[in-house]
């Protein structure tokens, strides 16, 4: 049977069709050249993992002519690193990662922080260790990721028992290789923060040594990269009140936020409950005493030469209205 030919008036629809797709395109194309775009990083824990399962922070800035591009990363030294290279715009970490990125570049500013956990992150040993007490450590491995925030709590720990790091050998390990070594007798402590730290505990094998009770403050800090709180006060601004509102609801929410958090983690959400009651909640600016305190620990780790030069906290936190 020969092929019926395809008559003119037959290809006006398609044509219709191909035209208003192409304009369709055009048009969304045009809107996203027009939209500044905030390259938030975040870690599979915490409150900006949340702010971005509830996409609350989204519609904010949207109306700011803004538009969110999210980047997950397994720590906060890598994430820091990334802030320093301009690959993202604001991001959180605890107290030592900034101090490592501020030593090699002067390109972020603290935004703002959240009030002190020190039980959020401990020294732990296996239970039938013979270790007793930190000045046991003397002689033995202890594994912990450099450059986090648990860096400082050993160091605060040992030298409050009368040792220095040349009395005991680092391992530095990243937590889930860390934790591979814990319980294969590899290492003989692990210091290690929350959630991992709830989830070592109820493996059943681990005893808390020390955590940073007396020790160390445990602050988590959002920042950003200088150039971009310099011409984005708004944004930051939005960004600040979404993460308000994420920790005023995670407060008094606990095992829904575990709930949520859960599949992102891979923490069965009643352990994520017992490290999220451990946290704290209601962001702030940073005042004078939040900001001599992680001086404390610049100063520390450059008199330890874990840091190549002195770093200034106080000039590198945003000032308001800024």
């Amino acid at each position: 049977m020969p092929a019926r030919a395809v008559t003119a008036p037959s290809l006006l629809p398609r044509l219709w069709l191909a035209l208003a797709a192409l304009i369709f395109v055009s048009l969304t194309l045009a809107a996203h050249a027009d939209e500044r775009v905030v390259r938030v990083g975040y870690q599979k824990y915490g409150t900006l993992v949340l702010l971005k399962g509830r996409g609350s922070l989204e519609p904010k800035l949207k109306a700011l002519g803004y538009r969110v591009q999210w980047s997950e990363f397994p720590s906060g030294p890598p994430l820091m690193e990334a802030l320093n290279a301009g690959a993202v715009d604001f991001g959180s970490a605890g107290e030592t990662p900034p101090i490592f990125a501020q030593a090699a570049s002067d390109a972020l500013v603290y935004v703002a922080h959240e009030p002190a956990a020190p039980k959020g992150e401990a020294i732990l040993v296996p239970k039938a260790s013979p270790i007793q007490s930190v000045a046991d450590l003397r002689g033995k491995k202890v594994a912990l990721n450099k450059g986090s925030n648990v860096h400082y709590l050993l160091v605060r720990a040992i030298e409050a028992a009368g040792l220095t790091l040349a009395d005991i050998t680092p391992v530095y390990l990243a937590p889930a290789d860390a934790r591979a070594a814990f319980e294969r007798g590899a290492v003989d402590a692990w210091v290690i923060w929350d959630p991992y730290f709830a989830a070592a505990e109820a493996g059943g094998n681990a005893r808390v040594l020390a955590d940073g009770t007396g020790l160390v403050p445990n602050h988590q800090f959002y920042l950003s990269s200088e150039s971009f709180a310099a011409e984005n006060g708004p944004a930051l601004d939005a960004i600040v009140a979404a993460v308000a509102e994420v920790d005023a609801w995670a407060k008094d929410n606990t095992d829904a936020v575990a709930r949520e958090l859960s599949p992102s983690v891979g923490i069965p959400a009643p352990i994520l409950s017992v490290a999220l009651k451990r946290q704290t909640y209601g962001i702030r600016p940073l005042d004078a005493a939040v900001a001599a305190e992680q001086q404390r620990i610049a100063d520390a780790f450059h008199g330890l030469k874990l840091v190549p030069k002195a770093v200034d906290i106080a000039g590198a936190v945003r000032k308001p209205g800024s």
